[in-house]
């Protein structure tokens, strides 16, 4: 065991970062830092009710972080792993024991698609629902607007838009995919008792977006003063740019205690991380987890602890449609559907239920480390073998 107490540094203040900070200071052999550009936690699961002025989408740090863990208001712009350093924008670096890369995901809008970067409106990050929220307070609810992308993103914000009053096309190739066959029939039900239009199927891929409207591949044309983009997700590349083994996505390639196969002292967590090249769907339901688990893979190391391989069952996904309407659908714990789902009011009191706790959940932590129990899930087939051995070096 080592004499000195451990630097640890995480990038990214998100579910999997706040978690993973608050998991470590628990142990009296670690010092922790949070490096994150902003000053707030920022509750992604609420940024398409931020985009209808029904929810800042923002909570405190100083409820969810252990009073012990240093914030750094800053973006990490290299890794540099051989001296275990980070550069900051402002100019200043950070040095670490070990680092949990945990920068999380942002929305992916396609430059091939012509006009997209210039006219469409994301959603993933605060800023960009701030954008929205701003362009929508000055446009008639009469005006069309569109939401690309029919994954659980782009129902939501339909749905939200839709409840509001506006008049919403909701356009994708699928509606729903990753659900069984009765929770999207559910969730479709929904949309259309909203009002929403859906354009589905093969012809409905966006060739181009103009500012009042958008083109399919087919060759259909349709009106939209708004056009918002929920179609993909992408992860930051600093990984990538600072040398480090990554995925064809960008994220970070780990073995299965979720530490790096380039560097024993760079752990990952959260949406950016990719165990054995086969990672987990990107959500805070990963997130919490994965957090943990890497809090617990450096604590472990650091003291010549067991390391063990991560575990995350996904038991279901929760879709909010609107304020009074929901699906959650029951998942098997290796994230396919199963039939079973809880629709309508329940379905939307079951999700608002999971988002509070989720926040919860992280608040425990803050005050009691080592309070959050993870769930177990199956055995991951084709695991990368780890060529590290625990305890400092």
């Amino acid at each position: 065991m080592s004499t000195t107490k451990c630097r640890a540094v995480v990038i990214g203040g998100g579910y999997a970062g706040v978690m993973a900070a608050n998991r470590m200071q628990g142990s009296a052999e670690v010092d922790v830092t949070l490096v994150n550009p902003r000053p707030v936690f920022v509750e992604r699961i609420r940024l398409h009710q931020l985009a209808i002025d029904d929810d800042d989408a923002v909570e405190d740090y100083a409820s969810l972080l252990n009073p012990d863990v240093e914030l750094v208001v800053d973006s990490a712009e290299r890794i540099v792993a051989s001296q275990r350093r980070v550069f900051l924008a402002s100019g200043a670096t950070v040095e670490y024991d070990y680092l949990v890369y945990a920068v999380g995901s942002t929305g992916h809008v396609p430059s091939a698609v012509r006009g997209a970067a210039e006219h469409a409106y994301p959603i993933s990050e605060l800023e960009q629902a701030q954008r929205l929220r701003s362009r929508l307070a000055v446009l008639p609810l009469s005006s069309p607007v569109t939401v690309v992308g029919g994954g659980l993103t782009g129902i939501e914000t339909a749905s939200e838009l839709a409840e509001a009053g506006r008049r919403v096309t909701l356009v994708s190739d699928a509606i729903a995919p990753t659900l069984s066959t009765p929770g999207r029939r559910s969730v479709t039900r929904q949309l259309a008792a909203r009002g929403v239009t859906l354009v589905e199927g093969p012809g409905a891929a966006v060739a181009a977006v103009a500012a009042d409207r958008l083109e399919l591949a087919d060759g259909r044309v349709l009106p939209s003063e708004v056009t918002v983009w929920t179609a993909g997700f992408s992860v930051p590349q600093l990984a990538a740019s600072s040398g480090l083994s990554t995925d064809s996505c960008g994220r970070l390639l780990t073995d299965e205690t979720l530490t790096s196969v380039d560097d024993a002292r760079i752990v990952a967590a959260g949406d950016a991380a990719a165990p054995s090249d086969m990672p987990f769907r990107m959500s805070c339901q990963s997130g919490l987890p994965l957090g943990a688990h890497a809090g617990d893979t450096v604590v472990a190391r650091w003291g010549s602890g067991r390391v063990t391989e991560v575990s995350v069952p996904m038991y279901a996904q929760c879709i909010s449609v609107g304020r009074t309407g929901g699906t959650v659908q029951v998942q098997r714990s290796d994230d396919t559907p199963r039939r079973l789902y809880v629709g309508g009011r329940a379905g939307a009191l079951i999700k608002e239920r999971v988002c509070r706790q989720t926040l919860q959940w992280m608040r425990g932590e803050a005050r009691k480390p080592g309070s959050y129990r993870m769930p177990k899930g199956p055995e991951r087939a084709g695991t990368i073998a780890s060529p590290h051995v625990s305890g400092a070096s």
